[in-house]
């Protein structure tokens, strides 16, 4: 398995270990609920290493990009962050992504670590454009530190003013005496906070740094398995579970990263213009069980007359609650907040609540 420049240190805390997308991460420490509470109310610290990271270079890079993403780069300035996906031709979608202007002619792409090499292919597949383009996976480091707390954390180390960095914004500065690190108001957690790129062979000083600053505030490392529960949580998709090459982001309620201004000819623009006009038929939706049940992946949904809607793409437990929580793809007349549906849960059907 692949290791980051903390593989080490999590194995030293105990943390258990497993492999994720190639790489040995960590699961979880202390408890995922304990760590899932921790970033809600003080701050945590995620190894996001196994994330990938594309440069793309040219006077080319923005028609690139306007062409195999939803979202509209053009309204990208220098320092601001999007949200977006790349569209696969068929009306599904390769990856989620985060694009980062970083100068004029010079972007960062963030993806999801089990799909590099797919999201790599792709990219180099589609460079009709003749933009330069770098896979930096493996010559970046990224930890992402999140909650309530972690701007006065973070603010001990750098004398950049994390206030002035609006949220999907992002600088590049001395950090934790690194140079050139970027420090970006970003995260998958809903509970604000920075994550930071730099390079591997910094990052046990910049691990060590942010803790003995955290230390007061109780900071404490966090796994795979509350980061998980976190975005489940808020509603965000996880590539693999609620968004893959078979939905649509129009489907996927990602109709607000998928722009359709004049000159934005991107892959799939007709397929989803007429999905976005006409509607589609299921909708990915948010749900919520009163009750200690675990809704898991595949699960049936179904109405009140057991007829089948959908099925679950993710769930679990709502860490200190007993409610059951997750998402799932029904029926469009199903969709609406505030609907009662039931997740089919070992032959028992067991009322939920979307939303």
């Amino acid at each position: 398995m692949k290791t980051t420049p903390f593989t080490d240190i999590h194995i030293a805390l105990g943390a258990k270990m497993h492999e994720f997308a190639g790489y040995n991460m960590p699961i979880e420490y202390n408890g995922i609920i304990d760590e899932h509470l921790t970033v809600r109310n003080a701050a945590g610290v995620f190894d996001v290493s196994h994330m990938g990271e594309f440069w793309v270079k040219g006077a080319a890079a923005l028609a690139f990009l306007q062409r195999i993403t939803t979202n509209d780069v053009s309204r990208l300035t220098v320092g601001k962050v999007q949200y977006t996906c790349f569209p696969n031709g068929k009306g599904g979608i390769v990856d989620d992504l985060l694009v980062y202007r970083y100068e004029s002619e010079k972007y960062l792409l963030v993806v999801n670590a089990a799909n590099i090499d797919k999201d790599w292919a792709w990219c180099v597949a589609n460079n009709r454009d003749e933009v330069e383009l770098e896979n930096a996976s493996d010559r970046m480091a990224q930890l992402a530190v999140q909650g309530p707390l972690a701007t006065q954390i973070l603010q001990k180390l750098t004398d950049v003013n994390l206030t002035d960095i609006p949220y999907y914004s992002f600088t590049t500065g001395r950090f934790a005496q690194v140079d050139n690190v970027i420090i970006s108001n970003t995260g998958y957690t809903g509970a604000g906070g920075f994550e930071l790129y730099f390079y591997p062979q910094y990052g046990v000083q910049i691990w060590n740094a942010i803790f003995d600053a955290g230390k007061s505030e109780g900071i404490k490392p966090v796994g795979l398995g509350a980061r998980d529960t976190l975005r489940l949580e808020k509603g965000f998709c996880l590539y693999g579970n609620d968004i893959d090459d078979t939905t649509s982001p129009i489907e996927a309620g990602l109709g607000w990263i998928t722009k359709f201004p004049d000159g934005k000819n991107f892959i799939d623009r007709d397929r989803l213009w007429k999905q976005n006009i006409e509607g589609v038929t299921r909708r990915l939706i948010k749900f919520r069980i009163e009750e200690r049940a675990i809704p898991r992946h595949g699960y049936e949904i179904v109405d009140n007359q057991g007829n089948i809607i959908g099925n679950v793409t993710s769930g679990g437990i709502l860490p200190g609650t007993k409610s059951g929580i997750g998402m799932g793809y029904v029926k469009v007349d199903f969709s609406k907040a505030g609907t009662k549906v039931y997740i089919r849960i070992r032959n028992k059907d067991v009322e939920a609540v979307i939303g």
